[in-house]
């Protein structure tokens, strides 16, 4: 795929499922990730696997979670089912190294740069994802459960197939660039 085409056209696919991604995709993934931007070569990120029948572990983190927080009825309903939406769900965590020149903030966008990496692979090798957030994110449940201490989640990285054809978004006429004005 040509580099142009993936950066203009990609878009999220929220509808998934099986085959999700080989491990050869998988390691496509993880190389991917390891060419962020990252500042001082800190690796600042984690990348928490869950597929086939450990994505239950994850739902019932989720449900743990809506009912410690009291998330409400229709989320402690939906939480364990969340993971199964697609075959793979990739856990982008942060893995913030003390070093005064690379600030938290820094770390946490090479974080976020691998989640969207995965994005972009997923994409080139013709298979969807979508990059989701939302209070399981925010939850100290969820990360007491996923023992990540004092680091922040990222996103969760759903992917497999496209279970149907996900339009192109239309491109945005607005300009986010401007000549500053000081």
């Amino acid at each position: 795929m040509h580099a142009r085409h993936l950066l203009l056209n990609r878009s999220s696919m929220p509808s998934l499922t099986a085959p999700g991604p080989t491990p050869a995709d998988i390691a496509m993934f993880e190389a991917a990730t390891l060419r962020v931007p990252d500042h001082m070569s800190l690796t600042p990120f984690r990348v928490l696997h869950f597929h086939g029948d450990n994505r239950h572990q994850l739902g019932s983190i989720f449900l743990a979670a809506a009912q410690a927080e009291a998330m409400g009825d229709v989320a402690e309903k939906r939480a364990a089912e969340l993971p199964l939406r697609a075959p793979s769900v990739f856990v982008v965590v942060t893995d913030y190294k003390s070093e005064e020149k690379v600030p938290r903030q820094e770390q946490f966008a090479s974080a976020a740069c691998a989640a969207y990496a995965i994005v972009q692979t997923a994409f080139v090798q013709e298979l969807g994802a979508i990059w989701r957030t939302g209070p399981y994110a925010e939850s100290s449940t969820v990360k007491n459960a996923l023992q990540i201490g004092d680091n922040d989640i990222v996103g969760f990285i759903y992917v497999g197939t496209p279970t149907t054809t996900t339009p192109i978004k239309p491109a945005k006429t607005i300009s986010v660039f401007s000549e500053p004005s000081l």
